[in-house]
């Protein structure tokens, strides 16, 4: 089969989760013998030459707005004007943001599946309009796709409570790896002494609340931020603001290896995501057998199920890292769990859905009628329970923390 894959930043994968699905499905589908096509974003100012193929799959680059609100849309535009004059089999278009381009496929008879991601309206990044923009964009998904696609049970109840529309369930894979640590010493780090959080600045992601919530603990042990936002200054800002001298920002960090140490061998990973779905961050976290605080949420406690901590406030984010530091065993353990159920999400399965789903769209084997894209009001219209970090007000005094482990941290543990 033809196979085309539309909507995202393309591959090689530096960005996000879409890339990321993009280049793990994309290339296992190419493996199998199809051919695969990748709309990518032409990087301005790059001194790279844009590459032609990549890992067995064709790439096309095309420009798009510089402005967030028009960024995605305007790519998509463009990667749908081309594709509708270079025929393909089916068609996978990322993000229910673009659904108002599909009625264009639909016309050129490209049967189409839509990723519908998260629950975007609810991302604090967005106005009034942009939030309406995104409700709309996902009942028009629902009536013009001939398939949806989510990536976690809690996306796929969304869209059945909300619209009464079925979805295709196909996650994110979770690969397994033991990496080493020799990559740490360049950072200054040794396995099991810091925490990290590896995240977009954005406030859904709740960094804030993280930084915040290490601030105010008595934690020995360093915290390491890996992200950075394009369009966010103010909210970057805010979370270095929050953060003291045990905090390190590395900004973006696209060596794979490096990354993947820095995951193994956190004391903790502190997942703040809470709108997406299921996250590939979180995944790779728990394939490579890292203890997760995660924010308490339907989709993150999905994922880690037994093997982690939750929180919400800064409040329990002291508590929580306090807590992993007075107990590695404890810690150790849910590392070892996280990576029992990282078994549960396989690439090659998830690629296997893809094609299957790609089989069915190009034999039209699709329902003839879809829902209409009306919604029902559902608990996501509630408003959001997430407690914010609050500004520190500027006559408070940062006392100095600890700079040794206080000596109740190294009593026995009780027995159960």
């Amino acid at each position: 089969m033809s196979i085309a894959m539309v909507g995202t930043r393309g591959v090689p994968a530096r960005y996000g989760g879409f890339e990321t699905a993009v280049e793990e499905i994309g290339r296992r589908l190419a493996d199998a013998g199809h051919r695969v096509v990748v709309y990518c974003r032409t990087v301005p100012g790059s001194t790279e030459q844009p590459l032609a193929e990549f890992q067995g799959m064709e790439l096309v680059h095309l420009p798009a707005a510089r402005k967030r609100s028009l960024e995605t849309l305007s790519h998509t535009a463009l990667s749908v004007a081309h594709l509708v004059t270079h025929r393909t089999d089916a068609a996978f278009v990322f993000n229910s943001a673009n659904s108002p381009l599909l009625p264009v496929l639909r016309a050129a008879r490209i049967p189409v599946a839509t990723h519908v991601d998260g629950l975007e309206w609810k991302r604090a990044k967005w106005g009034g309009a942009g939030r309406r923009y995104y409700r709309m964009a996902e009942s028009l998904a629902v009536r013009w796709s001939d398939a949806l696609i989510a990536d976690a049970q809690g996306i796929a109840d969304y869209y059945e409570d909300a619209f009464a529309a079925p979805t295709t369930l196909l996650t994110y894979g979770a690969p397994i790896i033991r990496p080493g640590q020799d990559r740490l010493a360049e950072l200054g780090l040794e396995p099991g002494g810091f925490h990290l959080v590896v995240a977009r600045f954005e406030p859904e992601n709740h960094v804030d609340v993280i930084v915040d919530g290490y601030t105010r603990s008595a934690a020995v042990k360093p915290l390491v931020v890996v992200g950075s936002a394009p369009y966010a200054d103010e909210y970057t800002q805010r979370v270095h603001d929050l953060a003291d001298d045990r905090t390190r920002f590395l900004g973006g960090v696209w060596d794979q290896e490096l990354l993947d140490q820095l995951y193994a061998h956190s004391a903790t990973y502190l997942h703040g995501h809470s709108v997406g779905g299921t996250n590939p961050s979180l995944l790779r976290a728990i394939g490579a057998g890292a203890a997760v605080t995660a924010f308490d949420c339907s989709f993150n406690r999905e994922v880690i199920a037994d093997a982690g901590r939750f929180f919400r406030t800064p409040e329990d984010v002291a508590r929580e890292v306090e807590g992993v530091e007075a107990d590695p065993v404890k810690a150790a353990r849910d590392g070892r769990r996280s990576r029992e159920l990282a078994l549960r999400y396989d690439w090659d399965h998830v690629a296997a859905g893809y094609e299957d789903l790609a089989r069915r769209l190009a034999t039209r084997d699709v329902p003839k009628r879809r829902p209409s894209g009306a919604r029902r009001a559902t608990d996501a219209d509630l408003p959001s329970v997430a407690v914010a970090a609050e500004p520190r007000p500027d006559n408070v005094l940062h006392l100095p923390r600890p700079t040794q482990s206080p000596a109740w941290h190294h009593l026995p543990a009780a027995q159960q």
